[in-house]
């Protein structure tokens, strides 16, 4: 999956928006971001459920790269985009745009 694609599919999610956050883009619902992608484009980091953090690390270790200091925890996890299936990365950035969603929102309510 490349960035370009990457980028395509958070901004499909509903309410999607792209902004910038220090170095990086960011993709937030209701101004909560859910995605962040460094410029150096072989990264992305997400909003997950730490026990899918945790499945991933035990699971790919290769995938999961640690986060400096206190952003390695509260479920932020990064991972190397060429490292993870395009089924599987598209299934994360839907989840994780799912943690940062209003309920309503997620379920489909107008």
């Amino acid at each position: 999956m490349t960035v370009n694609d990457i980028r395509a599919l958070a901004l499909s999610l509903p309410l999607a928006e792209e902004q910038p956050h220090f170095d990086r883009a960011s993709f937030r619902v209701k101004g909560k971001i859910f995605a962040t992608l460094p410029p150096e484009g072989e990264r992305l980091v997400l909003k997950l459920p730490p026990m899918v953090k945790e499945s991933l690390r035990q699971s790919d270790p290769d995938a999961v790269i640690p986060l400096p200091g206190a952003w390695d925890r509260g479920g932020w996890t990064q991972l190397a985009i060429g490292s993870i299936e395009s089924a599987m990365l598209s299934d994360l950035i839907r989840l994780a745009w799912r943690q940062v969603a209003p309920k309503k929102l997620v379920q489909g309510e107008p």
